[in-house]
């Protein structure tokens, strides 16, 4: 996959694509259905398929004092969409000179001048430009006249009828469903950064961690959980079992989020190194112990009980 930064300077071989255009924020199963529906008109066509999305979050850029909400920091989100098998990835800058590009400009500059744009694939809720002005409608009518076809994809819904959204993934996530958030993602939520030396308190009590501090991404309910962490060998992604807990160790009078992570009969150096933690199911809420003791007999039983969740049939994990 090409990662594109602006929309000038496309390459020859993938102008006049099939290009899917969102937030895509999670690229939970709803996302994956737009993206593979650029795909598959694509492979029709015989055009390069191509993905548009923008950074940071609109969200981020028009409510810059919100707590941090993201299901999935770029990297992750390129990964993710890499995986679908996309042609290329295009990541513009939301700033302010796009938030205040009207739709007709949006669409006549970015998707017919730098992208030479045959299709373009959204969800049908899709809105863009000047204070959100443009629409799937808008887009479907300016493609009559600019000589591009759009699509609006219904929105997927689950199992139950409901919508699969980013909201409800967040949901999942603040309620201590990761199994759910699972359901709706196609995968488990993930928790992925560079390992950090951390106090070394649970290697003196027989359960060594790997920490990560979590900032950049919206934080799950705090607690305890069952988890699948994994370690990148030779272009592959090796997962591990292990049990996590996600918070600020009142114990110790931590003040920093920290997913301090026990892989189980593990015990290689890895600080420095990216680790991917995936959320499989919650064990209980972090509470402040009277002692190490009284700790190590809790992390004891969080063992067996997260053995127990993880000997059954959790997400796929690739």
């Amino acid at each position: 996959m090409r990662l594109y930064r602006h929309f000038n300077g496309i390459l020859q071989e993938h102008l006049g694509g099939s290009i899917a255009i969102g937030n895509f924020d999670g690229v939970h199963l709803g996302h994956q259905e737009v993206i593979k529906a650029a795909g598959k008109i694509a492979k029709k066509q015989g055009n390069p398929w191509g993905v548009l999305t923008f950074e940071p979050h609109p969200r981020s850029y028009f409510n810059k004092d919100t707590a941090a909400f993201r299901l999935t920091p770029f990297h992750l989100k390129a990964r993710y969409i890499n995986e679908l098998g996309v042609d290329f990835l295009v990541v513009l800058q939301f700033n302010h000179d796009l938030a205040k590009m009207s739709p007709e400009d949006f669409i006549t500059t970015i998707l017919v001048r730098g992208f030479q744009a045959k299709h373009i694939v959204s969800g049908s809720d899709f809105v863009f430009g000047n204070q959100r002005r443009g629409t799937v409608g808008f887009l479907r009518e300016k493609g009559a006249q600019l000589n591009f076809e759009s699509v609006g994809v219904t929105q997927v819904m689950d199992e139950s009828g409901e919508v699969i959204s980013s909201t409800r993934v967040r949901d999942c996530l603040v309620t201590a469903e990761p199994a759910e958030a699972a359901g709706l993602l196609g995968r488990g939520f993930e928790i992925e950064g560079r390992v950090v030396k951390g106090d070394q308190r649970g290697r003196k009590i027989g359960f060594p961690t790997a920490n990560i501090v979590v900032s950049s991404m919206m934080q799950p309910a705090i607690g305890g959980y069952a988890v699948r962490a994994g370690l990148s060998e030779e272009n592959n992604t090796i997962w591990y079992d292990g049990i996590a807990n996600l918070g600020y160790r009142p114990t110790f009078g931590g003040t920093t989020c920290l997913l301090e992570t026990h892989i189980f009969d593990f015990n290689e150096d890895i600080y420095g190194k990216n680790l991917r933690v995936a959320l499989v199911g919650f064990i209980r809420p972090e509470v402040k112990f009277d002692g190490i003791k009284e700790l190590q007999a809790q992390i004891t039983s969080d063992t067996g009980l997260a053995k127990q969740i993880l000997s059954g049939k959790p997400p796929e994990f690739k």
